[in-house]
């Protein structure tokens, strides 16, 4: 992860979202999730069923 402190305020500048890139976002927050035939809606079922790919990762590998 990055800290924001030990970066330029260029470096911080050319990480931002420009202002077309934020009106495009806050359009995109507006509009509904709509779902088709081909990628239904997943119930509370069907969501308990998934299992995960990955394992969680434990404290020990956290540090490696």
């Amino acid at each position: 992860m990055v800290n924001a402190n030990e970066m330029s305020k260029e470096m911080i500048a050319a990480l931002s979202f420009s202002e077309s890139e934020k009106k495009s976002l806050d359009e995109a927050r507006e509009k509904p999730i709509i779902f088709d035939t081909d990628c239904p809606e997943t119930t509370p079922e069907q969501a308990l069923k998934f299992k995960r790919v990955n394992p969680p990762r434990t404290k020990i590998e956290k540090r490696a």
